[in-house]
């Protein structure tokens, strides 16, 4: 199960050459690691061959599209339950002092609750506990789930895989309160730069220079408006809310 998280964390993030070239490879580790059924294991390989079909500026250009320009489809976890609340500041504390418990390191560039990142975390963890604390946000799986396939998104492959693993029944009250949120136009990208403008977030000591908010947007932004060539310690954080 480690390496088909570590795998998951791999497609979720955003695509890179290295990526790319290194899917045959996530093939292989996926049916080694057996942690997925067989229907799984083909939504996830499908996943694996869509994003190989493209060309790289296609792949960056399709994730920027779905998970930085639509908000109810952000990667960024604490998003979904939090906003840009003080709660979520604390409770982006109380996961990097998790993490940090368990010598996690992250990128500076990078916040703690970005799904792909705190997939990476569960892939180091004991498999029990790893169930444990990827249920914590089956809700959030769910709902991410439902409006990628609203999409009609392969993308939707991933956490069907991920609703798996966890095993958790998702609090369908939770998940209705997610899914009732309205979604914004990604195509209005006025409307983008004020949300980014008013609501621009950085925590503690080790944000980074632009770790969310329009920094970050506007480097995927540049990367497909070209072509590639030219927890507290001792105190668990409740990852759902």
């Amino acid at each position: 199960m480690n390496i088909t998280l570590k795998v998951l964390s791999l497609l979720l993030t955003y695509p890179s050459a290295e990526l790319l070239s290194g899917l045959p490879e996530l093939k292989t580790a996926l049916e080694e690691d057996a942690a997925l059924d067989d229907r799984e294991l083909k939504l996830v390989t499908r996943l694996i061959d869509d994003i190989g079909r493209l060309d790289l500026y296609d792949a960056q250009e399709r994730y920027v599209f779905l998970f930085d320009r639509t908000r109810t489809l952000s990667l960024h976890l604490f998003e979904h339950v939090h906003g840009e609340s003080r709660d979520r500041g604390q409770a982006m504390v109380d996961l990097m002092g998790m993490y940090e418990a368990d010598g996690f390191e992250i990128d500076a560039k990078e916040l703690p609750d970005f799904l792909p990142m705190f997939l990476e975390y569960l892939s180091n963890k004991p498999a029990a506990e790893a169930r444990e604390l990827l249920g914590q946000t089956a809700h959030i799986i769910t709902a991410l789930k439902q409006r990628l396939r609203k999409r009609e998104s392969v993308y939707v492959n991933a956490f069907v895989a991920l609703e798996s693993i966890a095993r958790g029944k998702p609090d369908a009250k939770l998940v209705r309160e997610l899914l009732a949120v309205p979604e914004h136009d990604p195509n209005d990208l006025e409307a983008l730069d004020r949300i980014w403008e008013e609501e621009a977030v950085t925590f503690g000591g080790n944000a980074g220079e632009g770790a969310c908010g329009p920094d970050r947007i506007q480097r995927q932004m540049r990367a497909y408006q070209r072509k590639p060539d030219d927890q507290v310690p001792g105190q668990p954080t409740r990852l759902g809310g």
